[in-house]
């Protein structure tokens, strides 16, 4: 009988691509490995409040959500990550000094800038163009109504500096990661690259030490399992720690080439059966 394993899958770029669509065969991995007794969990960079529910239908045992910042097995909250006040309070000032939009995510709340929601309104446009005709035989996970991120960013509230776990900034200045490091680097964790086709000028900045990879370990405790039993599959610069921790790390066919020189081994991309073919490999499936 195979012992059971853990798989820690990320969502952007991995289970479903950049114009939001999933691959059937993504969704049917999940659901068989969840039938032969295997767990399967969510590792992204979005806030639980940014997880579709078409996402979360598929059926997963929980979540790593924020990059690292929450952590959740089913419906309970287990591990949060959160940054002190005066230290979103200094991201903010720089952020707002600086002229970049932003957003803060804590678990169940987003709080955008004001030009956050045209920034990713136009993004959206522009990848609608770059994708063409989505293929018949795909489904998107955004549903027929407005795309939920820009409902999402359209509430513009006052920001909090309580409970937040992550920041994302959006700037058209390709300095940007290089300022926003500088700035912060020293007690924060920056990355970039993790919002397709906007390279240097985005990024996310979480507390030092809080990442997919310091809380799969912290959850893995929690569950009683060992980090040897452990599969990570992702294709972007968040990943890099959870495919660093994994018994196994598995870069996608459309990981950048500094995931994949991460990553134990490369399976195919994300719409063409990558989630699928890492399952099938490491039998999963």
């Amino acid at each position: 009988m195979i012992s059971p394993r853990i798989a820690f899958v990320d969502v952007d770029g991995t289970l479903i691509d950049s114009g939001e669509v999933i691959a059937p065969s993504s969704i049917e991995a999940v659901r068989l490995a969840r039938q032969n007794g295997h767990l399967v969990y969510l590792s992204t960079g979005r806030a639980s409040v940014e997880i579709y529910p078409a996402i979360r239908e598929i059926g997963f045992d929980g979540a790593v959500s924020a990059g690292g910042g929450f952590a959740e097995v089913g419906d309970d909250v287990v591990i949060s990550r959160t940054m002190p006040e005066d230290a979103v309070a200094r991201m903010v000032a720089f952020y707002e000094d600086a002229g970049y939009d932003f957003y803060l995510q804590s678990y169940d709340k987003l709080y955008p800038s004001p030009g956050v929601r045209a920034r990713f309104a136009t993004y959206l446009e522009d990848d609608k163009e770059r994708q063409g005709d989505p293929r018949p035989d795909l489904g998107s996970v955004t549903g027929a109504d407005e795309h939920p991120v820009l409902k999402a960013f359209a509430d513009v509230r006052p920001f909090t500096f309580t409970g937040i776990a992550k920041s994302v900034f959006l700037a058209g200045d390709l300095r940007a990661f290089e300022r926003v490091t500088n700035a912060l680097g020293g007690d924060f964790h920056v990355i970039t690259g993790t919002i397709p086709h906007m390279g240097r000028g985005s990024g996310e900045v979480t507390l030092g030490g809080v990442n997919k990879g310091t809380t799969i370990l912290q959850l893995l405790d929690l569950l009683g399992l060992d980090a040897a039993s452990a599969i990570g599959i992702g294709d972007s610069n968040n990943d890099i720690e959870m495919l660093q921790v994994c018994g196994v790390g598995i870069a996608m066919g459309n990981a950048t080439a500094e995931v994949k020189s991460h990553a134990d081994e490369v399976t195919t991309s994300v719409l063409d059966d990558g989630v699928w073919n890492a399952f099938r490999r490491h039998g999963l499936i």
